[in-house]
């Protein structure tokens, strides 16, 4: 997308040059490691056309969507060939742990939560697809509605539907097949939505201020919620980190358990309120505390909550069913050619904080 390209090296511009002048810019960027991705699709900018509505930079040089090739949690994936884009995003995912991100495009004025696809499961709810973590994903597309000159009005762009707050499902706007915001959240733990900037896909220049101005408190606003929740680190009894612990909130039952990374560290985005937490792992007792979380952006921080595993004098053996996590398979085939700190992906990750992606 090209006003996303635009707007997100301004905010890289934005944040280096308030830094350590601006309080609210300082303490953003001392609080999360935030990352920033201007153009997954160079291809798709370079060939795209000034037309406003048909600028055809969707696909890449070889003729792929490449928000249509991630793996799908509702689909087969054996027989997909990932782009080369597509598999460097995925690489990328996996060097941090990413909690909040943010994928930009063009061609409608809205933010879309996952998820964007179903097979008719119990994720199917009327004519939504909705996630365990919907009511957090709710209130992510909401903060940057709020805070954007007009996206809460609804308004729609030519012949696109309204939108209620500025905010809709992904699957119930239309369903989508190997999106980022699905793969993002379900594989990478990372709560990722996707925010439409501009009804004009190519807009004339002399716009570009205007829609920074429009979008740079949402944009920082949604960037703060990185520290919504509940964030920590998981110990055996000796002190040492536990990786691949599985930290699960009872009631959100996600396709793949949350699970904490090289340091023992985890991270979950949740709203002001009370949590039953269960932490497992193999040949200990399940570890299971209720935690009032309060509202972390106003004080750039999530609330710190560690566990610790003691060993168990009990010979009884606990079977926990977890949900069958499915895997992101990668066609053998050649490719083609062409207190833990949150992070962010714009898109935008968060405690690790934001990455910003584009797509056009």
């Amino acid at each position: 997308m090209v006003v996303g390209r635009v707007l997100l090296l301004q905010l890289i511009d934005y944040l280096t040059r308030n830094y350590m002048s601006d309080p609210f810019v300082t303490k953003l960027m001392n609080t999360a490691r935030i990352h920033i991705l201007p153009s997954m699709n160079p291809d798709g900018f370079e060939s795209s056309g000034r037309d406003c509505m048909y600028s055809l930079g969707r696909f890449n040089k070889n003729g792929v969507d490449l928000n249509r090739n991630f793996p799908d949690a509702f689909l087969s994936n054996r027989e997909q060939v990932r782009e080369k884009e597509v598999e460097a995003v995925m690489k990328w995912l996996k060097t941090e742990q990413f909690i909040l991100s943010a994928n930009l495009h063009g061609g409608a004025v809205v933010a879309s939560y996952p998820y964007d696809n179903s097979n008719g499961g119990s994720e199917l709810q009327g004519d939504s697809s909705i996630t365990p973590d919907n009511d957090v994903f709710v209130h992510l597309a909401k903060t940057y509605s709020v805070n954007h000159v007009s996206m809460q009005k609804g308004s729609k762009c030519y012949d696109s539907m309204d939108f209620p707050d500025g905010i809709t499902n992904g699957y119930s706007w239309y369903p989508l097949q190997g999106g980022m915001q699905d793969y993002n959240y379900v594989w990478a733990q990372c709560l990722e939505i996707t925010l439409e900037l501009s009804c004009c896909k190519f807009p004339p220049e002399n716009d570009l201020p205007g829609l920074w101005d429009a979008n740079k408190p949402a944009l920082l606003a949604y960037m703060q919620q990185v520290h919504l929740g509940l964030k920590g680190q998981v110990f055996f009894s000796n002190g040492t980190p536990v990786q691949n612990a599985s930290v699960e909130v009872q009631g959100r039952r996600n396709l793949c358990p949350f699970r904490t990374d090289h340091n023992g560290e985890y991270y979950r985005l949740l709203l002001p309120g009370n949590y039953t937490i269960m932490v497992t792992y193999p040949g200990y007792e399940p570890l299971t505390e209720t935690v009032s979380v309060p509202y972390g952006p106003d004080r750039f921080t999530a609330l710190t909550h560690n566990f610790q595993f003691q060993k168990s004098a009990s010979t009884k053996v606990v079977v926990k069913t977890e949900p069958t996590c499915p895997s992101p398979e990668v066609s053998n085939e050649k490719n083609h050619s062409a207190t833990p700190m949150p992070s962010t992906i714009t898109a935008i990750t968060a405690l690790t904080l934001t990455l910003l992606t584009l797509l056009l």
